[in-house]
Formats: structure tokens, sequence, C-alpha cells
């Protein structure tokens, strides 16, 4: 069989009028034949001309994305970053914007918000920061604790 892109709406009427003529279940006069060859180039026909002038498809737009709370509730508290995609409280927003499939810069780029923003609860941050110190991480090798201040009495 040719390619279809080359094959003219005459030609390839003719060839779909001999396969449907080739199933073994069709009975049909030479009227019928006829009748059926008429329809089916008409429809190929048709649906050339509809192919010719259809438009390029345009790419879909983004969507506009409006954030569940304002920027100032969002940060309102010390304890938690309200998101702005669901409306819901975290103490940390990477593993939330990881499994909505944004990036921190995404996130803030799509709501418009300021490199500063952060990512993690204020509260939170500093619980994390304390217990750093309490296990020593950051200081170089051999460098020693500081002492710990004891009650003066």
């Amino acid at each position: 069989m040719a390619d279809e892109a080359t094959l003219s709406p005459v030609e390839l009427a003719a060839e779909l009028t001999a396969a449907w003529l080739a199933n073994p279940n069709t009975r049909s006069t030479t009227e019928e034949a006829v009748a059926f060859l008429t329809s089916i180039h008409a429809a190929v026909a048709e649906l050339g001309k509809v192919a010719a002038v259809e438009p390029e498809p345009v790419a879909p737009a983004e969507p506009d994305h409006v954030p569940a709370v304002s920027v100032r509730k969002s940060l309102a508290s010390r304890d938690h970053i309200i998101s702005m995609i669901d409306g819901k409280p975290y103490k940390t927003l990477t593993r939330h914007l990881s499994t909505n499939g944004l990036t921190q810069d995404e996130y803030r780029a799509r709501y418009n918000l300021p490199k500063t923003y952060p990512m993690t609860a204020p509260a939170y941050s500093e619980q994390r920061r304390e217990m750093a110190k309490k296990l020593g991480l950051g200081r170089k090798p051999g460098q020693k604790a500081p002492a710990k201040r004891s009650a003066a009495k």
C-alpha cells in the first residue's frame, strides 16, 4: 500500500472501497458499491479540506496560580510557614514543594516572592541550630566545644 500522505482522495476512496468489498461478510450489489465509493470519496475530500484549513494549535497558556494565602499571612507565625499552594502550615516547605513538582526558585517565581523569602519557619531553624551546636557540628577539627557556664553562687 502506498504512503497515505501521497494518495489523492480518489485513490484513498478506491482503496477503502476495495478493502470494504474484500471483507467476506460484505454482500453488496454493484449499486451499493458505487454508492459506498461515492460517499467515501466525498468524506475523504471533505477531510482533506478541513485539514488544509485547520490552523496551527496554540500552546495552552500556563495557568495563573492564585496563592491560597497572602505573603504576610504565610509568614505570620514563627512556628510554621503557610504554603501558598494549599494553605496548610509546614515547618519547612522543601518536601512539600518537591511533592508538588516545584523547586524553591520555581515556587518563588510562581508567586512573585523575593529571593529572601524563607523556606523554613524561624522557630524550627532556631531549634535545629541549637541541636547542631549541642552536637558540636560546625566546629573545625581539633577545636573543643566552648565550656559550659556554671551558675555562680
